[in-house]
Order: structure tokens, then C-alpha cells, then sequence
């Protein structure tokens, strides 16, 4: 069983499925063609998938599937325009589009994997089809609840204030208070192109700080893309504004749909973004799951992709 991170492949298929509403999402299988298929959801949202991605997966026991969610990468269209109608792009609608890839790609059933927002997504996808998920291997854990959201917006503020300051400056006073996302929302549909660049730049800025305490953090460079700076603070903030399209505790109060399906968790001890708390909460209602605590990772950092390729490798020799 290897923990390290697998060469760079290219995808052996790859194409624009289009779905509902006018939106098309682009995909791509890497690996073995008749491996073990495995589903894998990127974060953000609004992020997109990445090359680096890819490299979780072992080339020559998994058909890994990877795609950019609608309005993101190279999906289209995207969501980074102010007139770009976002009220087609929420979970309800992710969850029918993985479905349709499912079906696009004929997998009768898959291993679902994903980081961060991702692991939302994952678990409200395998809560709503149980039976299509063999079984599910998810790194720094989250659960879309607006405390959740409330968390990483504003409470932390108390770790990192003078940043915090900064963070809300661009907002107008009588918003501070209320929910920020969609005080940050109004200001990404701006009609004036600087308003909403300045408003992309902050966002971007904030999301760097609240990561930084993850062991060998450097910033990063895809904050430094104007056009990807766009695309995610659009839909990021549009998710959260609305607790990511969830019922409250939606997630939690599901979990024993999931009693059946066999899973590894892992989580860093320093994860400030997403605290412990949460992968806690949903291990213990969880009986077939693993939770991995590393100790020398946050949202990432200190070994955090190796344990999910040795999560995935483990799974994939007990399935």
C-alpha cells in the first residue's frame, strides 16, 4: 500500500456533459478503465478541480472520475459575470448533475472521495443515494452548517482580529453585523467592475489568512488569477449566504442513511478553517467510520495528502 502521492497522469477520457439549465460540466477518467471507480469532489465552492488531484488516486486500481461543478474550471458558463444567473447553480442541482455523470460514464456504483466543501457535498450526495456509494474516503471535514459559516467568516476573527478588519472593511458598516457572505455576494454583482474586483481580492485574502496556520502554508497562487478570483468568490460566497442550500443540521440528522457504508475521515489536528469538532460529531454518528486526527496537519499540510491516498488505497483493498 503506498502513501505517497502518485505521478502526474493525463486522463485517458474527458468531455462537456451538458445538464440541466443551460450549463455544461467538464469531466475526466484517470487511471484504469475497469478499476475500482471512485468519484472525487473538489472544494470551495467554486474552486474547480486541479491537476494535483489526479495524483490521489492509484493508477492502476481506480477509475478515478474528477469534475468542475457547475460555474466553475472548465465547466461553462461560468459563474464569474455579475449577470450570471446563480439561481440554477446550488447543491440540489450538483447532486442531479453527479447523478447524470453517473450515468453518462454507465458506473452502476462508486467510491465517492472529497476535501472540504467537498465532503459536504459527498455526504448529502450519498444521503440521497445510498445505494450508488460503495463507500467513502473524505478529508478535512465539513458539514455546511451556518455555524460552520458564522466560524470561518466571523469567529474567527478572534484569532486573527486586525485581519478580520480588513476583511469586513469593504462592507458597508450596517452590514458588519449580518451575514457577511451575502453582504460579500451584493458586492461580487456590483455593475462597477472595481467594486467587485477589490471585493474578489479581499475575499481571497481572508480565505489565505484562515488557512496560514497549516503547517509549510505558503499563499496561494491561484488567488493571484483575477479570472479564478472571480469565479470562486461568486460562488463561494453564493453558497454560504445561503448555508450551502441545506436544511439546518441536515447532514447530521442523516447520518444513518449512511450506517451501511464503510468510510475514513481525516482531519487535521490545527484545521482553524473547519475545527475538529465537526469530523467528530459526524464520526460518532457514524459507526462505520474511521476517523484519522493528524496531528501535524491543518486544512492540509503535515502529511494531510498522503493519509487520503492511504484512506482511499485502504478502502479500495476492503471493498
Amino acid at each position: 500500500m503506498s502513501a505517497v502521492l502518485y505521478p502526474a497522469v493525463e486522463p485517458y477520457e474527458s468531455g462537456l456533459l451538458e445538464v440541466s439549465n443551460g450549463q455544461s460540466l467538464y469531466w475526466e477518467t484517470v487511471g484504469n478503465p475497469a478499476g475500482i471507480p471512485v468519484l472525487y469532489l473538489h472544494g470551495g465552492p467554486g474552486s474547480g478541480c486541479t491537476v494535483g488531484a489526479r495524483r490521489f488516486f492509484d493508477p492502476e486500481t481506480f477509475r478515478a472520475v474528477l469534475f468542475d461543478q457547475r460555474g466553475c474550471g472548465r465547466s461553462l458558463p461560468l459563474a464569474s459575470g455579475p449577470d450570471v444567473d446563480l439561481t440554477v447553480n446550488t447543491t440540489a442541482h450538483i447532486l442531479d448533475d453527479i447523478e447524470r455523470l453517473r450515468e453518462h460514464l454507465g458506473i452502476e456504483r462508486w467510491l465517492v472521495s472529497g476535501l472540504s466543501w467537498g465532503v459536504s457535498l459527498g455526504l448529502v450526495y450519498a444521503q440521497a443515494f445510498p445505494g450508488r456509494v460503495i463507500a467513502m474516503a473524505l478529508g478535512a471535514v465539513t458539514g455546511g452548517t451556518r455555524l460552520e459559516i458564522e466560524w470561518i467568516t466571523r469567529a474567527m476573527g478572534r484569532i486573527f482580529p486586525r485581519e478580520w478588519e480588513e476583511f469586513v472593511a469593504p462592507l458597508p458598516v450596517e452590514e458588519r453585523d449580518g451575514n457577511l457572505p451575502a453582504a460579500y455576494a451584493r458586492l461580487l454583482a456590483d455593475p462597477d467592475p472595481v467594486v467587485r474586483e477589490n471585493a474578489a481580492l479581499q475575499w481571497c485574502r481572508w480565505e489565505d489568512v484562515h488557512v496560514s496556520l497549516m503547517p509549510g502554508w505558503t499563499p496561494s497562487v491561484r488567488y493571484q488569477n483575477p479570472d479564478f478570483r472571480r469565479v470562486m468568490t461568486r460562488l463561494v460566497t453564493h453558497y454560504w449566504a445561503n448555508d450551502c442550500f441545506l436544511a439546518p443540521n441536515q447532514i447530521l440528522d442523516g447520518m444513518d442513511r449512511l450506517a451501511e457504508i464503510p468510510a475514513i475521515l481525516v482531519h487535521g489536528l490545527y484545521d482553524i478553517s473547519g475545527p475538529l469538532d465537526t469530523a467528530w460529531a459526524i464520526h460518532q454518528r457514524w459507526p462505520g467510520s474511521e476517523l484519522v486526527v493528524l496531528d501535524g496537519a491543518g486544512h492540509g499540510g503535515g502529511g494531510f495528502n498522503e493519509a487520503i491516498v492511504e484512506a482511499l488505497n485502504s478502502l479500495a483493498h476492503s471493498v
